[in-house]
C-alpha cells in the first residue's frame, strides 16, 4: 500500500516560496516534470494565504525575504491548527549551523543549502512527502480506532445497564419464593438457592462492568471521607464470613487502626474482591489472613493465603480485564476476571498501587498501598 503512495506523485501538492523568481521557475520546473503539483509563490504573506485556503502537502521555504522572512513563516504556519502538521523544508543560501539551527526551532523538518541540486532536492521531498502522508494515514487510523472504541464501549455499556433490571427480577423472585411458605422439597430449595447464587453472580458482574467502564473514562468521581483501613477490612471479611466457614477456612484480620481518607465504598469492594478470590482458591482448612498497616505515609493492607499460589509469568496478566490464569487446577472455580481489574483501578483511582506475590503450590499475597493525607498522618 505504501509503495502505490509514493507513485502517486501527481496527487502531492508542493507550495514553493521564493521571492526570487528564478529559482521558483527552476523549483516549479524540476518538481513538475517528476509529476508534482508546483505553486509558486513570491512572498510570506502570499504563502500563508495560499495554504489557508489550500493546504499543501509539504511547502519549501526561503529564508531571506522581504516583509517576512521564512523564520516568521514557519512558526505561523506551525500555530496554525490546520497547517501545523505540514511539513516544510527550507531552501537557503544562509550556510551558518545558528541560521539551521534557528529553521529546526521554528519547525522545519528539513534544510538544503543553496544552491541546491537536483537529486538533492527530489530525494528529500519524496522520504518527506512519503513520511507525511504515513502520519497522516496512521492519524487517520487510530481516529477509527477510536471511533471503534467508543462505539464499543457505549454498546457494552448499553447492554450491560439493560441487563440489571431483569437479573435483579429474577433474583428477588427466586428469593421471594425461598422466603414463602411453599411445599418446596429440599432438592427443589437447593436448585433454587442456586439460581439466586447465579442471579446475584450476574448482578456483581454487572455492577463491575459498569463501573470498570466509568472509571476507565474518568467518569466514576471519589467520595472521600475519613475511613480506619482495619474497620474496612473487617466490614469486609464480615461479608465472607459464611463462605469461610462453609470451607472451614480460618479468616482473621489483624494490625493497627489506619486512618485515611478514600472512598469508603470502592476500597471496602477491593477488600470484598481481594478476600473472596482468597477462599476461592484456598482448600478446605486453609487460612486467609487480612494484614493492615502503616508507614512513611501509606497505609498498607495485604490479603495472604495458603491456597495453591499463582505462577509468575501471570502476576501482571491477571489484573487485566477478563484476564484469566490458564490452568486446569485454576478452572475449579469460576471467575469472571473482573474483580481484581476493578480492585486495579479503584486503588490507582487514589494514587495507589497494587500487586501480588506468590510462591506456586504454597501461597498468594495481594497487596495494595495507599497514600495517607498529610493530617492524617500526624495523627499514626
Amino acid at each position: 500500500m505504501y509503495e502505490v503512495i509514493l507513485d502517486q506523485t501527481a496527487l502531492a501538492d508542493i507550495l514553493i516560496v521564493d521571492d526570487t523568481h528564478a529559482n521558483l521557475d527552476v523549483l516549479v520546473e524540476m518538481l513538475e516534470e517528476q509529476g508534482y503539483g508546483a505553486r509558486p509563490v513570491p512572498s510570506g504573506a502570499l504563502a500563508l494565504q495560499s495554504a489557508r485556503i489550500q493546504p499543501p502537502d509539504l511547502i519549501l521555504l526561503d529564508i531571506n525575504m522581504p516583509e517576512m522572512n521564512g523564520y516568521d513563516v514557519c512558526r505561523r504556519l506551525k500555530a496554525d491548527e490546520n497547517l501545523k502538521d505540514i511539513p516544510i523544508i527550507f531552501i537557503s543560501a544562509l550556510r551558518d549551523t545558528a541560521d539551521k539551527v534557528l529553521a529546526f526551532d521554528a519547525g522545519a523538518v528539513d534544510y538544503i543549502a543553496k544552491p541546491f541540486q537536483f537529486e538533492e532536492v527530489k530525494a528529500r521531498v519524496q522520504a518527506h512527502l512519503h513520511i507525511y502522508r504515513m502520519q497522516k494515514e496512521l492519524a487517520q487510523q487510530y481516529a477509527a480506532i477510536r471511533t471503534l472504541e467508543e462505539l464499543k464501549e457505549n454498546l457494552t455499556q448499553m447492554i450491560v445497564h439493560d441487563m440489571a433490571s431483569p437479573i435483579q427480577t429474577i433474583g428477588m423472585a427466586v428469593d421471594l419464593v425461598l422466603s414463602g411458605e411453599t411445599n418446596l422439597n429440599r432438592e427443589n430449595v437447593e436448585v433454587l438457592s442456586r439460581a439466586s447464587d447465579a442471579a446475584r453472580n450476574l448482578i456483581e458482574m454487572v455492577n463491575s462492568l459498569l463501573d470498570i467502564s466509568r472509571m476507565e473514562s474518568g467518569r466514576m468521581p471519589l467520595h472521600r471521607t475519613d475511613v480506619d483501613l482495619r474497620h474496612l477490612a473487617e466490614k469486609a471479611a464480615e461479608t465472607m464470613h459464611l463462605l469461610a466457614r462453609a470451607k472451614n477456612i480460618r479468616l482473621t484480620v489483624q494490625g493497627p487502626e489506619t486512618a485515611l481518607q478514600v472512598d469508603r465504598d470502592l476500597i471496602r469492594r477491593v477488600f470484598v474482591n481481594l478476600i473472596g478470590n482468597a477462599l476461592k482458591f484456598t482448600p478446605q482448612g486453609g487460612e486467609v489472613m487480612v494484614t493492615v498497616s502503616a508507614s512513611d505515609g501509606s497505609a498498607k493492607a495485604e490479603v495472604h493465603d495458603t491456597g495453591m499460589g499463582i505462577a509468575e509469568e501471570y502476576h501482571e496478566r491477571i489484573f487485566e480485564k477478563f484476564g484469566q490464569i490458564e490452568a486446569d487446577s485454576l478452572r475449579q472455580e469460576h471467575s469472571s476476571g473482573l474483580g481484581l481489574t476493578f480492585c486495579r483501578l479503584a486503588v490507582a483511582a487514589h494514587g495507589g498501587t497494587i500487586g501480588v506475590r506468590s510462591r506456586p503450590g504454597q501461597d498468594s499475597t495481594f497487596w495494595f498501598v495507599l497514600p495517607i493525607a498529610e493530617r492524617n498522618a500526624r495523627t499514626q
